[in-house]
């Protein structure tokens, strides 16, 4: 290993655009960050100006190198946020339209229409996904449809369609290179997880021109090198992943069984199912957890739709709390829940619920009941949902998982990660790095690079920064389970 070599790690978000500079320890030394504008044209419509994208990558990215010795950068890696859409020039680089977020529910008809025409079972066999405008076939679709003379050009080759590190690598190479990385395509809803290539009949289903679509290359490998212009000198990118399976390898989840979970607005958990696409009968996705040297590694997905949103409603809009991490003293007050849950289906439930009617409640209050109670129900109901996915992991056919590895911002959270490892019979750690999808993007960079020999190579650059063990006792993790899974069919849909 190369001690003293950098890795350059870029991770593009829904709300912000950071790059990191890690050692060759995985240890981060400079950073930068930009937050990002939203756009809400309509109700359910969400969009980022592709080109602030382009720009805030470029400024922030330039800020971390300013310090740092450009030189002993090794290579870049790229992270993204999933299924946003880019449309945009091959020309020019140009973006026809403002990216679509993966927030966006202007697709929703769209999938109603392919789930009444019968196609669901075909698209969820071929991709591991559910029929969903969350997904980056529709809102491609859209963008076809609607902007004038767009299907004409994708047919003639003169439209790049990408994700989010699709277009980064693009504009980064001067149009040398228009490529996506195999987790990414796997969230299009257009790629074949078991051929691992675009599927000719999705793409007929959506009327997407072969075309218009980018190269799919593995997680890790010498792709392209950006322009001398932008940073001083070429920079090999050698790293690509969409966020959460980035985050996978930044956990060094790289063994079946091993599970990692962020804890961010909503909550992503990633199951490795190793060399085996594990079908659910629980409606979780199955994806690609990573793709190197050409062999796919898979994972199955759950997706939480209100973690850190429950705590940060109690304290923006209730007042409850004055601070999120307070939320952790008050919970720590209280002997019990005082058979209070909190459902917070703010949006729905998602996995293993996966029901868009679901609206949330506070349920079991009485006179006694107290702004503790509230904050200690929302700290709840995120281990009582991540429990949830567990057990349907597990009834999947995921290996028994040794732990849950976490990272996030709810992840600093003590009380609730004991609560959790309570909860789940299972040891619950927290790494030292939590800028765990930032780390995987960079990993997986040095890999490409050489910098590291292979996956077990990486081991060291994982360190515990504390690991809750469970101390819960079984007759009481049975009463909270029940009442949460009784709350939980008291905010469900009649029928």
């Amino acid at each position: 290993m190369i001690r003293d070599a950098l890795i350059l790690a870029i991770d593009q978000g829904t709300t912000s655009t950071r790059a990191m500079i890690f050692d060759g320890f995985g240890q981060p030394i400079a950073s930068a960050q930009k937050e990002l504008d939203q756009h809400y044209p309509g109700d359910g419509l969400v969009e980022h100006e592709a080109e602030d994208i382009w720009s805030d990558t470029l400024a922030v990215c330039r800020r971390a190198l300013a310090q740092v010795a450009v030189d002993k950068v090794l290579a870049v890696g790229i992270t993204n946020q999933r299924e946003t859409a880019v449309l945009w020039e091959r020309a020019s680089g140009r973006p026809l339209h403002r990216a679509i977020v993966w927030q966006d529910r202007r697709g929703a008809p769209l999938c109603q229409r392919l789930v009444a025409e019968g196609h669901e079972e075909m698209i969820r066999q071929r991709t591991g996904l559910v029929v969903d405008s969350y997904f980056s076939a529709t809102k491609l679709a859209w963008l076809l449809d609607t902007l004038p003379g767009a299907r004409e050009q994708a047919a003639r080759g003169e439209l790049c369609f990408g994700t989010v590190e699709s277009f980064l690598v693009f504009r980064l190479t001067g149009g040398a290179l228009h490529a996506t990385d195999a987790t990414n395509a796997a969230r299009t809803m257009l790629f074949n997880i078991h051929t691992q290539d675009w599927d000719d009949d999705l793409l007929a289903l959506f009327e997407v021109p072969r075309a218009v679509l980018p190269r799919v290359v593995d997680c890790a490998g010498r792709f392209a090198d950006t322009e001398a212009t932008f940073f001083g000198r070429p920079l090999p990118i050698c790293g690509l992943a969409g966020d959460q399976h980035a985050a996978m390898i930044g956990q060094l989840c790289t063994e079946p069984g091993m599970v990692k979970c962020t804890f961010g607005t909503g909550a992503f958990i990633l199951g490795n199912t190793g060399a085996t696409p594990l079908s659910s009968r629980n409606r979780l996705l199955t994806t690609l957890a990573y793709r190197l040297a050409g062999t796919p590694t898979y994972a199955l997905e759950g997706s939480i739709f209100n973690a850190g949103t429950a705590i940060k409603w109690l304290r923006d809009d209730l007042g409850v709390l004055r601070e999120a991490s307070e939320s952790a003293r008050l919970a720590a007050e209280l002997p019990d829940n005082g058979g209070v849950y909190m459902v917070p289906a703010f949006t729905g439930l998602g996995a293993p619920w996966w029901e868009p009617g679901a609206r949330g409640a506070i349920l079991g209050l009485s006179r006694a009941s107290g702004r503790a109670h509230l904050a200690r129900a929302a700290l709840e109901s995120v281990a009582f949902q991540t429990a949830d996915l567990l057990a349907a992991m597990a009834d999947d056919g995921l290996p028994d998982p040794p732990g849950l590895r976490v990272d996030g911002g709810m992840a600093a959270n003590d009380w609730m990660l004991g609560f959790l490892a309570g909860l789940l019979e299972r040891p619950v750690s927290r790494p030292a790095c939590i800028e765990t999808t930032a780390l995987g993007a960079a990993l997986l960079a040095g890999l490409g690079a050489g910098l590291y020999h292979g996956l077990a190579d990486m081991a060291s650059a994982w360190r515990d920064s504390r690991t809750f063990q469970p101390r819960m006792e079984a007759t009481r993790r049975r009463e909270l389970l029940a009442g949460w899974r009784e709350a939980v069919r008291r905010v469900l849909p009649a029928g």
